[in-house]
């Protein structure tokens, strides 16, 4: 592995700058502690550093040469609403709030390169250091980019960079194309027409409506979709009534919808309103949806995910380059910052969980789980990625 030296000697002190942030989790759009963290570290390196796209959202931006050619890195801050079962030293010290998605990993990554990058200058033009909040189902991309972030601070191509378990550390996995789905969440309110439980006749059960449409939903997947296009729809709540002898007047049913195209979210969103609206209609009651479209799909650039994953095979050897990775199912808001910018998505090998310092919980090392811990591991690795990859793109 062709690590640069400097990072890899630098990680003990990125190490402890991880563990602090992961001791001090903080939900979207309150990421100010963590904010000032980043802010203070990056300036006290000598980086220029700009603060309030997306209120907590933090840019630093390192010039070197003349060439006026821009490439933004981009990590997110943010942490989840999950009660930490792990006990070792660095645990969340706030209940209920957790970094189990490894973006103090990524903040930290960031920082060892732009701690590099500030001395080195082994590069023409910008590098620009982006530091988004509220990944975790806030849209922070979506509203620093609306708030002006490539207007003010100008990217020829954009990058990220996510930890992934069960990927080996020391393995990157790309793919041109989609990388994540979209996320969409629908809500079905069906109104029928309560009354005792024992006279059914006298009523228009909503509860068995709502069985209905939830199985007729399921058709969409089998019968109205392109097989080939790959797509979820879960049915994830169901809410009626609150006792066993009262029909309801009212139930309602919420879920998902994960796609990689935007003509396949456009077919699951008119079905899922024919099916509520006419299974309702066939029962005498009425049913009412909303259909709300959360994250885009990510998608990346061929040009900018091959330019990536040669970078990688410089660092960790091209066997170690997953190339044409499985996408997955998951979302993500960087999905805006490539519908604005060419670029591409990353995935950095996390490892199985050995990692791990004694007490951590008894599940397993996955995303959004309460025993997950970010590998340190890889902060030089991942450092150094975006060391080269800066170097490559303003060569």
């Amino acid at each position: 592995m062709q690590l640069i030296q400097s990072l890899a000697q630098s990680k003990p002190e990125l190490q402890a700058i991880r563990r602090d942030l992961h001791a001090h989790p903080e939900l979207r759009f309150e990421e100010h502690r963590t904010a000032d963290v980043v802010a203070g570290t990056l300036t006290g390196w000598g980086i220029e550093v700009h603060r309030g796209l997306a209120g907590t959202g933090v840019v630093g931006l390192i010039r070197s040469g003349r060439s006026t050619r821009a490439i933004g890195l981009r990590a997110d801050m943010d942490a989840l609403p999950i009660q930490e079962t792990n006990s070792f030293s660095h645990r969340s010290t706030h209940d209920g709030r957790m970094h189990a998605c490894g973006h103090d990993g990524h903040t930290a990554m960031l920082l060892a390169a732009a701690r590099h990058l500030s001395s080195s200058h082994s590069f023409d033009g910008t590098v620009v250091l982006i530091f988004q909040p509220a990944e975790e189902g806030g849209a922070g991309a979506d509203r620093m980019i609306r708030e002006g972030l490539f207007d003010r601070f100008n990217c020829d191509a954009v990058f990220a960079l996510h930890n992934w378990p069960g990927l080996a550390v020391g393995q990157f996995g790309v793919a041109p194309g989609p990388m994540l789905a979209s996320t969409n969440e629908f809500d079905i309110q069906v109104t029928g027409r309560g009354g005792h439980a024992a006279m059914p006749h006298l009523t228009v059960d909503p509860v068995l409506v709502a069985v209905q449409i939830v199985q007729g939903l399921q058709g969409i997947v089998t019968r109205s979709r392109n097989p080939i296009d790959a797509a979820v729809l879960s049915v994830t709540m169901i809410h009626a009534g609150d006792a066993t002898n009262v029909i309801p007047d009212v139930a309602r049913i919420g879920g998902t919808v994960r796609t990689f195209k935007d003509s396949v979210t456009d077919l699951f969103e008119r079905r899922i309103r024919q099916v509520a609206e006419l299974t309702a209609q066939a029962h005498g009651a009425s049913a009412t949806v909303g259909f709300q479209r959360t994250y885009p799909p990510t998608v990346n650039h061929a040009a900018q995910a091959e330019l990536a994953a040669r970078v990688a095979d410089g660092i960790v050897g091209a066997d170690n380059v997953v190339r044409n990775v499985d996408p997955t199912l998951g979302a993500e808001d960087f999905s805006f910052m490539l519908q604005a910018r060419p670029g591409a998505y990353l995935l950095i090998g996390n490892g199985g969980g050995s990692h791990r310092d004694a007490g951590h919980g008894a599940g397993p090392c996955t995303l959004h789980n309460a025993s997950y811990d970010f590998n340190d591991e890889l902060i030089p690795i991942g450092g150094t990625f975006w060391v080269r990859l800066a170097e490559q793109f303003l060569s």
